[in-house]
């Protein structure tokens, strides 16, 4: 490619994919001492989707990134970079960006992972949208793909209760400047002294096994409320914008109750937010792209739209993207 001319990525796919299996709140209520109502009234959610035996991250990320293609209509020969946000690599290494591109039979370009937890999937963005705008790439995978359900400790009803597994993906494709749909701007912060509030206790560096997901529930969702507000807030001011010009709000599907104070607090219209928390959980860094394809495959979502993104990860990480669909 010309480093000379100047680029901007244009998001011109997405997909996502879910596991058969699903887990409803009933059936939890065997497993744990809850209730279909507790879980509803505390998250809004009603059931999530648990991977099976055979599938893995780096599995779901592939059948994701297939379908992402195919709404592209672009053959994965083309792409050159993917990047993969998990938190729940299939290894410790190689990276499960490396299995997916094996999985997709590509051979040229790069591969690799970026852990950022929840806010993985807009840490993605934010590099494949770097790599089109210097010209190191023309079509990039960015996926996020978890499989939480591996790090839960399911006699912990104040955890457990909450994630499930599944990937989601987007292409993105280099468009010269004078295009109007393309990526405006993305904004990362991490803030590393809040990590005994979302953690897993365990890893290859400090322990034998893989650990399970620890956390402050209600730590976490006061600083999730104010460092997502304070994101978006950032977002707009860079772009010239008020939240009347957003159309759409695709936020990290956390809980219903954080999603609920951070639409009041930046002052969105509950109609122009995209809500799929009742029926995924809390899938990490999946969260956001499987909320896009289904804006998408909805006719929700439609050209020319000002998409607004946002989310908050153990770390803390937390960041927001504005796109121009």
């Amino acid at each position: 490619m010309d480093n000379e001319k100047f680029f901007r990525s244009k998001i011109v796919g997405v997909g996502g994919y879910l596991p058969e299996k699903i887990l409803t709140n009933k059936q939890l209520s065997m497993r744990i001492e809850t209730s279909d109502e507790w879980i509803t009234e505390r998250t809004g959610i009603k059931e999530r989707r648990i991977a099976s035996d055979k599938e893995t991250t780096s599995t779901l990320g592939i059948e994701a990134a297939k379908n992402a293609l195919k709404n592209a209509n672009i053959s994965a020969k083309y792409i050159d970079l993917i990047v993969v946000a998990t938190a729940t690599p299939d290894n410790t290494f190689p990276a499960t960006a490396t299995l997916i591109q094996s999985g997709l039979g590509i051979k040229k370009g790069y591969a690799y992972d970026v852990q950022a937890v929840c806010s993985g999937f807009i840490y993605g963005l934010e590099l494949a949208d770097n790599a089109i705008r210097l010209g190191k790439s023309s079509h990039a995978l960015v996926i996020g793909a978890e499989t939480f359900s591996r790090i839960l400790d399911w006699n912990d009803r104040s955890t457990c209760v909450l994630f499930g597994d599944g990937a989601g993906a987007v292409v993105l494709k280099s468009t010269e400047q004078l295009s109007p749909n393309f990526i405006l701007s993305n904004h990362l912060y991490s803030d590393g002294d809040y990590k005994e509030m979302l953690y897993v206790d365990g890893g290859p560096s400090i322990s034998d096994n893989v650990g399970f997901l620890k956390m402050d529930g209600g730590s976490v969702f006061k600083h999730a409320v104010k460092n997502i507000s304070s994101a978006i807030t950032d977002a707009l001011v860079n772009n010239n914008m008020s939240i009347k010009d957003v159309d759409w709000f695709v936020p990290h599907q956390a809980n219903s109750r954080i999603l609920d104070a951070v639409s009041k607090k930046i002052g969105i219209d509950n109609d122009k937010i995209i809500v799929t928390v009742d029926k995924h959980a809390n899938t990490s860094a999946a969260s956001i792209p499987l909320a896009l394809c289904e804006a998408v495959s909805i006719n929700k979502i439609k050209s020319g739209d000002i998409v607004l993104l946002a989310a908050m990860g153990g770390g803390f990480t937390w960041g927001s993207s504005i796109i121009r669909w």
